[in-house]
């Protein structure tokens, strides 16, 4: 899903967000090509606020584009085969922003570990990429099924990053608690800190 950017330009972040780890993020990542990771058990919010560092960076005049790591992973196969993939990969090497969503939630298999490796390379220094997952770092092996290049993928990663660890219970089990049916889930909390390990 591609995101135009916006005409107008703004200021990278709100100064009324109640969630720190954003404000960091939106105000320097950009400018810096630099990476942000988003790290938590589903429902805490990650991919809202991928969007929203979206969103910010299109109304100041930055491209973004969107999309879910499996989507990713399946257009670029695609692709090898064919025989397309150099023009393909142009498309998520462009955007000044590039969300990868909901890294781990489905198995990667076939080339999807060299797939990602070459695009995080061609994007390494040159262009942000906002990356969620519930899966910590120390995990990533599992998800490629390759611990040679997962650590390759991370290395590049997380050279210039913010990873940005979010904890505490699903949002969307709300309704279910106000229901009874559920005990009070504990409200999430955010760590802006790196973390080596990338554990939550």
């Amino acid at each position: 899903m591609r995101l135009s950017p916006s005409k107008r330009r703004v200021r990278i972040g709100n100064s009324n967000c109640r969630r720190p780890g954003v404000l960091i993020v939106a105000e320097h990542f950009l400018h810096d090509h630099s990476n942000a990771v988003f790290l938590g058990p589903p429902g805490v919010g990650k991919t809202h606020l991928s969007i929203a560092l979206a969103v910010e960076a299109i109304q100041s005049g930055h491209s973004a584009y969107f999309t879910t790591a499996y989507d990713l992973v399946s257009d670029l196969s695609r692709a090898v085969k064919e025989h397309r993939f150099e023009k393909r990969m142009r498309v998520y090497v462009r955007p000044d922003l590039l969300i990868i969503d909901e890294m781990g939630y489905l198995p990667l298999e076939g080339d999807a570990a060299t797939i990602l490796f070459q695009l995080v390379t061609a994007r390494y220094e040159r262009g942000s990429i906002v990356l969620t997952s519930n899966k910590s770092y120390v995990e990533w092996d599992t998800i490629f099924g390759d611990p040679i290049i997962a650590t390759a993928i991370l290395d590049r990663l997380l050279h210039h990053s913010v990873t940005i660890n979010i904890r505490g219970d699903s949002y969307r089990l709300r309704e279910r608690k106000k229901a009874g049916l559920l005990s009070s889930p504990q409200r999430p909390k955010v760590s802006t800190q790196p973390d080596e390990t990338g554990e939550f």
